[in-house]
C-alpha cells in the first residue's frame, strides 16, 4: 500500500506541474549569462593596439538578452607569445577598461552593435593579450571571448595622401614605401566632418587594393577630412596598420 500510495502522489505531483503549463527543458541559470562577444580581434594600429568586437544579442541559451550593461576587457603582457604561455591561465590578466553602454564610452567608438577602442600602453617587442567579458545590469558575468594576442614590431611608416575636389566626388589617391618586413596588402581609408574627431573604423569594410579611392554621394558646402593607413602583413600572417598618414581637406566644386 505504501508504494502505491507514493505512486498515487507522484503521479498527482505530475498533473499538477503539467496543468500549471510548465513545459520544456529547464533552463541553468548559468545559461541565462550574456553569450560571448562575437568577432573579437585585436591588431597593431601605428603604434598602439586597435581592439573590435560586436556586442552579444543573446543569453548563451540563445535567448534575446535585454539586460546587457557593458563590457569588461582585460589584458596581459608578456615577453614570449601566447604559444609558450597558459592560453587558459587568466591571473595574468588585469582589467584594461570597463565600458558601460549608457554612459558616453570611454575612449571607445560605437557603431551600431560594434565597438572600436585603441590601447596605446604598449611597447615595441612585448606581447599583449586581449579577452572581453560582457557583464549584465545585476552585476553577472557572461561568457569570456577568444584571448587575442599582438605582438608589437616596429611601426609601418605612414602613407602620403593627396585630395583632388571635383564637381560630384572626391577623389583620394595614397602610395607609401616598401614596408620594412612583409608585403603590402592595401590601405585602410578614414573619413570625418570638419569639426569630428576621426573614427576607429575605416570607411572600406576590406583593405582598399588600389592607390585611389572615390568618395561620392557626399553632401554639397560641406568640408569633409581624410587619413589613410597601409595594412602590411607580416611574415607572421599578422595584419598591422601604419602610422597614419598626413591630413587631408575636400569639399564638392560648384558646376563648372
Amino acid at each position: 500500500m505504501r508504494i502505491w500510495g507514493r505512486i498515487a502522489m507522484l503521479g498527482g505531483m505530475t498533473l499538477a506541474i503539467t496543468a500549471c503549463g510548465k513545459k520544456g527543458a529547464l533552463v541553468y541559470p548559468d545559461m541565462l549569462a550574456p553569450a560571448a562577444p562575437a568577432a573579437f580581434s585585436a591588431m597593431q594600429s601605428g603604434s598602439g593596439v586597435k581592439i573590435q568586437f560586436v556586442l552579444p544579442s543573446s543569453d548563451r541559451a540563445g535567448n534575446r538578452l535585454k539586460n546587457l550593461a557593458g563590457m569588461k576587457i582585460s589584458k596581459r603582457i608578456s615577453d614570449v607569445s601566447s604559444d609558450q604561455t597558459c592560453r587558459s591561465c587568466m591571473e595574468d590578466y588585469r582589467l584594461f577598461r570597463k565600458l558601460y553602454l549608457d554612459l558616453p564610452p570611454d575612449g571607445a567608438e560605437r557603431s551600431g552593435n560594434r565597438l572600436a577602442l585603441l590601447d596605446g600602453d604598449v611597447n615595441e617587442g612585448k606581447y599583449y593579450s586581449y579577452v572581453a567579458v560582457p557583464f549584465t545590469k545585476e552585476g553577472v558575468d557572461g561568457a569570456s571571448s577568444p584571448q587575442v594576442t599582438v605582438q608589437i614590431v616596429q611601426a609601418v611608416l605612414p602613407p602620403i595622401l593627396h585630395v583632388e575636389s571635383h564637381p560630384t566626388e572626391i577623389k583620394l589617391s595614397f602610395v607609401s614605401l616598401p614596408p620594412f618586413d612583409g608585403v603590402l596588402v592595401g590601405y585602410n581609408l578614414y573619413r570625418t566632418l570638419q569639426k569630428n574627431g576621426f573614427s576607429h573604423m575605416p570607411v572600406n569594410k576590406a583593405p582598399l587594393t588600389g592607390k585611389e579611392y572615390v568618395d561620392s554621394g557626399l553632401a554639397r558646402e560641406t568640408s569633409y577630412r581624410y587619413m589613410v593607413r597601409a595594412v602590411v602583413r607580416l611574415p607572421s600572417g599578422d595584419l598591422v596598420e601604419s602610422i597614419v598618414s598626413n591630413e587631408v581637406e575636400g569639399m564638392l566644386k560648384d558646376d563648372e
